[in-house]
């Protein structure tokens, strides 16, 4: 099991947004995340461009809110590079049950304004507790996040996460399924949880 949280928690120390939690953005939200995620692994060299392009209007116009000048320079062209040289990889299939274990995760830390994997039991027991069990998990979480493109943006640039976790997630092939979970964060106004898995089996399948 590898477990990761988002590139933000490098800012914690910065001023932090307290807000009064809103109920979890369910339906079109978490759906428009996957498929933001499906379509990165499916046309990586699409993004490479959209994130060069965000880079030149940025240092043309200036960060609008939803620039690239929030990210590690060196990030953003890490990522950019990556890219270009990944092979396109097929679609995660949404599993509810990963969006449920997902959903547990936010609803408790969301209101409570944590950060990470833990204080809810951990991703293997919030999986084994739908009924699954997975030959390979993992877990990204992003914070301060308003649209569903940012969210994975966020993720893949990766940024001041130095081993690039988040990122490699987004374009292993050994996940081969996916549950996303989005509500609001008592400090950081949203956070979206993704848990991934491959070699899904069902309790008491041989």
């Amino acid at each position: 099991m590898r477990a990761r949280t988002s590139a933000w928690l490098g800012l914690l120390a910065l001023p932090l947004l307290f807000v009064t939690p809103t109920p979890v953005r369910a339906g079109g939200f978490e759906n428009a995340v996957l498929a933001e995620i499906n379509e990165a692994r499916a046309n990586p060299r699409a993004l490479a461009r959209e994130l060069r392009r965000q880079q030149v209007r940025d240092a043309r116009y200036g960060d609008d809110g939803y620039g690239m000048s929030q990210e590690d320079p060196h990030a953003v062209e890490e990522a950019i590079d990556f890219l270009m040289r990944q092979p396109p990889l097929p679609p995660l299939a949404h599993d509810p049950r990963l969006a449920a274990a997902a959903r547990r995760h936010v609803a408790r830390q969301g209101p409570r304004g944590d950060v990470g994997h833990g204080g809810s039991g951990g991703l293997s027991q919030r999986i084994q507790a739908q009924g699954l069990y997975a030959g390979i998990t993992a877990e990204g979480i992003s914070y301060g996040q308003e649209n569903p493109r940012d969210v994975v943006r966020q993720l893949v640039v990766d940024s001041r996460v130095p081993n690039r976790g988040h990122r490699r997630d987004v374009f292993s092939r050994a996940y081969q399924a996916a549950g996303v979970a989005c509500g609001a964060h008592a400090r950081w106004g949203d956070m979206c949880v993704i848990d991934y898995a491959g070699a899904i089996m069902r309790r008491g399948a041989d």
